[in-house]
C-alpha cells in the first residue's frame, strides 16, 4: 500500500494501525517475572511490524509510536514510553531498510527474512532498554547488564512470535486489502 504519506486514506489506516496495536497488547497481555522492569508477552511488535510493512517507514513508524507508547503511557510505564517509542523507531529503520533493499518484493521468502530480523532486533533493542531502566533505577552498571540479560525471557517469546506470526498476519492483510480495492473499483 505504497501512496501519499499524508493522503487521508493514509493516516486513517495509520490510525487504524495505531489502535489495533494498543489493543493487540491490552487484549492478550501475559506477564513475565523480571529482574529488570515488567515484561510481558504480548503482540504488539508482531502488528508494529506489519504496520511497517504495509504503511512504509513513517507511517508505520507513527503507528507502532502511538499504539506501543500509548500503551505505556496510559498502563503505568509513562517513564519508560520513551524508551518503547525509540525501539519503534530503530525496529522500523530495520523493517523499512531491509524492504528496500529486497526491492519492495513482498515474496513469502522476503517477509519471512524481515519478520526474522524484526524480531532478533527487538531482543537488542530490549536488553538495551532494560539496561537504561535498571540505570535509570540507581543499578550500577555491572548490575544492570546481568539482571537485563536475565530479564530477557519475555522479549524473547515476544521475539519469537513477532518472527513467526508477522508473516501469516502479512499475507492475511494483503488478502483483506486487495480484497477491499478490487471491491472499491
Amino acid at each position: 500500500m505504497r501512496e501519499q504519506k499524508n493522503s487521508l486514506r493514509a493516516v486513517i489506516l495509520t490510525g487504524l494501525f495505531a489502535a489495533i496495536i494498543y489493543i493487540g497488547i491490552w487484549v492478550l497481555r501475559i506477564p513475565v517475572p523480571a529482574m529488570v522492569g515488567k515484561p510481558f508477552i504480548h503482540f504488539g511488535n508482531t502488528l508494529t511490524a506489519v504496520a511497517i510493512l504495509f504503511l512504509g517507514f513513517r507511517n508505520g513508524m507513527l503507528a507502532g509510536i502511538i499504539g506501543l507508547g500509548g500503551f505505556d503511557i496510559l498502563n503505568g510505564y509513562a517513564s519508560t514510553s520513551w524508551l518503547t517509542m525509540l525501539e519503534v523507531v530503530v525496529v522500523a529503520l530495520i523493517i523499512s531498510g531491509l524492504f528496500r533493499a529486497f526491492k519492495y518484493n513482498d515474496s513469502k521468502k522476503n517477509i519471512i527474512i524481515l519478520a526474522i530480523a524484526a524480531g532478533v532486533t527487538k531482543i537488542f533493542t530490549s536488553y538495551g532498554t532494560s539496561i537504561v531502566e535498571a540505570l535509570m533505577a540507581g543499578t550500577a552498571i555491572k548490575t544492570a547488564l546481568v539482571a537485563s540479560f536475565f530479564s530477557l525471557p519475555a522479549t524473547v517469546i515476544n521475539s519469537c512470535s513477532t518472527a513467526i506470526c508477522t508473516p501469516i498476519l502479512y499475507f492475511f492483510v494483503k488478502t483483506i486489502f486487495a480484497s477491499v480495492q478490487k471491491q472499491g473499483r
